[in-house]
């Protein structure tokens, strides 16, 4: 039996726990995190409140799960609707090339010139800042990339014996797409959304950092941190336990990240 590699276990049991405390916080939290309490405001890390309260006295834990929970939400709708946009896009460039390989790629890396965090705020601008504007903008920001790495390896499997035999035995080509070519850019896709799934975290805190992601009072990893910079000197725990959450779940996600490239790249596989 293989043993589990260190990426695997560490970076599973990060995000192990990540998940579980949104799936958590999407259901429960052992206090309100929208409700105000004047009275036990800016109160440290103790017994009743495990991670301490903010300046509105609410509580911090129950605000890093509800923030979670949007956090994964907004991430995997965003990957989700990268990955469709981007394969799609890939797909049909790759396959058909000709001038629709050569229209849709200049319009592809048009896009590609501009950072994926400058697009989607100028994006945003259009969608407006809420959960529905962030998945959008960010997931038309990342479709380039998804795009650019499918049709790469739609080239590289078109001229493959599988495909002309496909094409030989009279199979149309929207069949030899998705019965031959789709299933063989499932390793690269995997590799790729679990990376962008990183990416996409760190853009929604950055964004919510700046006040363009999901409006107050609902929670986001980004916004508390942006809240916190005003009690930063009598309130260190506002900033500590939201960097936290995103800094360890980037590491568990690139972790995993890691490893999945290590299984499905036989690059990777033979030099192990």
């Amino acid at each position: 039996m293989k043993r589990l590699s260190l990426n695997v276990v560490l970076g599973g049991a990060i995000v192990g726990i990540v998940v579980a405390g949104a799936v958590l916080g999407a259901v429960w939290t052992p206090y309100d995190p929208l409700k105000i309490n004047f009275v036990g405001r800016l109160a440290p890390p103790g017994a009743a409140h495990w991670f301490g309260t903010d300046e509105f006295g609410r509580d911090v834990l129950s605000r890093l799960m509800a923030a979670a929970a949007t956090s994964m939400l907004i991430s995997l709708s965003t990957v989700a609707a990268a990955g469709l946009l981007g394969t799609a896009v890939g797909l049909v460039s790759g396959y058909a090339r000709g001038w629709t390989d050569r229209i849709l790629m200049a319009f592809n890396d048009a896009l590609l010139a501009f950072p994926a965090i400058l697009l989607a705020l100028g994006l945003l601008t259009v969608a407006g800042a809420n959960s529905t504007g962030i998945i959008v903008a960010l997931g038309l920001a990342y479709t380039p990339s998804v795009a650019r790495i499918v049709r790469g390896t739609v080239l590289s499997l078109r001229e493959r014996e599988f495909v002309e035999a496909s094409r030989v035995m009279g199979n149309s080509e929207l069949y030899t797409v998705l019965r031959h070519i789709l299933p063989n850019c499932v390793g690269p896709m995997t590799v790729l959304a679990t990376s962008m799934f990183g990416w996409v975290l760190l853009a929604e805190s950055a964004l919510s950092f700046l006040g363009l992601g999901v409006p107050p009072p609902a929670p986001t990893w980004g916004n508390m941190l942006a809240a916190s910079r005003p009690f930063i000197a009598q309130a260190v725990w506002l900033a500590i336990f939201p960097g936290l959450c995103i800094s360890l779940t980037l590491l568990g996600i690139n972790l995993l990240g890691d490893a999945l490239r290590d299984r499905l790249d036989p690059r990777m596989r033979g030099a192990s």
